[in-house]
């Protein structure tokens, strides 16, 4: 089934980059939030707001003494988080969350390096390969971010630390949309706006990417899971595979691969 992740995760970004990557530029900011992404085994909030400015600066009018609606101030949302107290594992379950879910821009898989570091590398809540199964639920439906939340609270906490993940990650999203969407109404034909997006969704792109080479290491370690990797990607644009039957295909082949190549485990069993 990770293999299966690995390749979903890249045809998303694909598609993403096929609808809003139009120049050199936005390439440019990918393969450098790319690069820091990897190195930082991190996603990076930071590099959403330069590759913003970045993209006022080349597509809007700044300088143009035009006024610039105050979507920027989403950023600040992850440093009011960061200082708020919890309450045992429930406590820290919501604060990692509601930051997650105040993080998520354009997709919900710019935050796996993040949730990558939390969860596994820093609170030990989940090793690596429960993480790689985490984000597999996540992708058997169109809201991957919540239910992988769903799925790693249950995993902590058992049906509170699932509420209470959901909760988290599902707050910051809903309260931006009541607040920010009727400005960005307002404003969508603003140019400054339009700017900070271009760039922030570059900076997405990179993220993603930087996802898919951080689970990749993890997922990706002989020649039959490179080939589902190869294989499902294969499926994914040529036939359009819906992720659901993609995991369960994987998963058995994966099954059959492993049995083969380790017959006396059959045998034992």
């Amino acid at each position: 089934v990770s293999p299966a992740v690995i390749a979903m995760i890249l045809y998303s970004c694909y598609r993403l980059a096929r609808l809003g990557m139009e120049d050199r530029l936005q390439w440019g900011i990918a393969v450098v939030c790319l690069v820091v992404t990897v190195a930082l085994r991190a996603e990076v909030a930071f590099l959403f707001i330069v590759s913003g400015v970045i993209g006022i600066l080349r597509y809007g009018t700044l300088f143009s003494g035009r006024h610039v609606p105050t979507v920027s101030l989403m950023a600040v949302i992850p440093l009011a988080v960061a200082g708020a107290p919890g309450a045992g594992i429930l406590g820290k379950l919501l604060v990692f969350f509601l930051k997650a879910g105040s993080l998520t821009f354009g997709s919900g898989l710019v935050i796996v390096p993040f949730l990558e570091k939390g969860l596994v590398q820093q609170t030990g809540w989940l090793n690596e390969r429960q993480f790689l199964v985490a984000v597999a639920m996540g992708m058997l439906s169109p809201g991957p971010v919540v239910i992988t939340a769903t799925f790693v609270g249950y995993l902590v906490a058992g049906f509170w630390g699932s509420l209470i993940s959901t909760a988290g990650i599902f707050l910051p999203s809903f309260l931006l949309v009541l607040v920010v969407a009727p400005m960005l109404i307002r404003h969508r034909g603003n140019p400054n706006v339009r700017g900070f997006v271009k760039g922030a969704y570059a900076a997405a792109i990179g993220t993603i990417l930087g996802a898919a080479v951080l689970l990749g290491r993890i997922a990706i370690g002989d020649w039959l899971t490179a080939m589902i990797v190869l294989i499902s990607l294969v499926g994914l644009a040529r036939w359009k595979v819906s992720n659901p039957a993609l995991v369960a295909v994987t998963a058995v082949v994966g099954l059959l691969g492993f049995s083969i190549l380790n017959p006396t485990w059959v045998l034992v069993k």
